[in-house]
């Protein structure tokens, strides 16, 4: 899949948003991410709705944080029709990794992430 295809510019849209502190710029890049019905499926459950997603980001991944750590991108977007999926790495400031995973993406088509499903760790 292109770098800049839609499924690509919506899932940066969403990495965007679990690396932003600003919670007016995170609200904005979710509800281009997102659907709001979204269901979030993440190693602590499944939840549901925008506002779901973002009370992970702020208290499951910037929350305990002791210094600037960000979620990078670290595979291309693989996207057969409405499905994607992705590897990423959670990192700190000098670039070593702290955790790795994959995410699963439904994208709705009317636009949008409807269902995320977060595979984090090895299957070591």
């Amino acid at each position: 899949m292109a770098e800049d295809s839609p499924h690509t510019r919506t899932i940066d849209a969403f990495i965007a948003a679990a690396n932003t502190h600003d919670p007016a710029r995170r609200a904005e890049l979710l509800d281009r991410a997102l659907t709001a019905d979204v269901v979030f499926w993440s190693p602590l459950g499944r939840t549901v709705g925008r506002a779901a997603v973002d009370r992970f980001i702020t208290e499951v991944v910037q929350g305990h944080a002791a210094d600037d750590r960000r979620m990078v991108r670290t595979t291309r977007v693989d996207a057969p029709e409405e499905w994607a999926r992705f590897g990423w790495r959670y990192e700190n400031a000098a670039g070593d990794s702290l955790l790795t995973g994959m995410d699963v993406m439904h994208v709705s088509p009317k636009g949008g992430i409807d269902e995320i499903v977060v595979f984090a760790g090895s299957l070591d």
